[in-house]
C-alpha cells in the first residue's frame, strides 16, 4: 500500500470529561495517514481515482469541531470511520494531539494512535 499522508491538522473541539473542557473548548491537532493504492491514479493522473485529501482534511475538522465527546479514543474512532468512508483509502492510522489537556505537571503533548482498516 502507499501512504497520503495529513499532518497537523487543527480543530477547536469541546472533547473532555471536564466541565471546563466541554464549556471552553480547546484545539485538537490531527494526524492522518491514509493507505491506498495510488498506481490506478498515477497511470491516468486521475484524481476521482485516488483519495481528495483536501475535502478529507476538511471532514476531520469537522468531525474534531463536531459534537463533543468524552475521550479523545473516541474522537479517533470517529475521524477512522470517516476517513474509510473515501472508496480507496483502505486502511488509515489517525493521531489525535491534546496538547493542552487538564494535567498537573509540565508535558508537550498527549496524543492517542489507532489504526483501523477495511478488513
Amino acid at each position: 500500500m502507499d501512504r497520503v499522508a495529513l499532518r497537523g491538522l487543527k480543530g477547536r473541539g469541546h472533547h473532555g470529561v471536564f466541565p471546563k473542557e466541554r464549556e471552553e473548548g480547546q484545539t485538537f491537532i490531527v494526524d492522518l495517514v491514509l493507505s491506498l493504492d495510488t498506481r490506478p491514479a498515477a497511470e491516468d493522473d486521475d484524481l476521482t481515482r485516488t483519495v481528495h485529501y483536501g475535502v478529507v482534511a476538511e471532514e476531520v475538522v469537522a468531525v474534531v469541531e463536531g459534537e463533543p465527546v468524552n475521550l479523545i479514543e473516541t474522537l479517533a474512532e470517529r475521524i477512522a470511520r470517516t476517513c474509510l468512508k473515501t472508496d480507496a483509502v483502505q486502511e488509515v492510522e489517525v493521531t489525535v494531539h491534546k496538547p493542552d489537556a487538564p494535567i498537573t505537571v509540565p508535558f508537550d503533548d498527549v496524543t492517542v494512535t489507532i489504526t483501523r482498516s477495511r478488513v
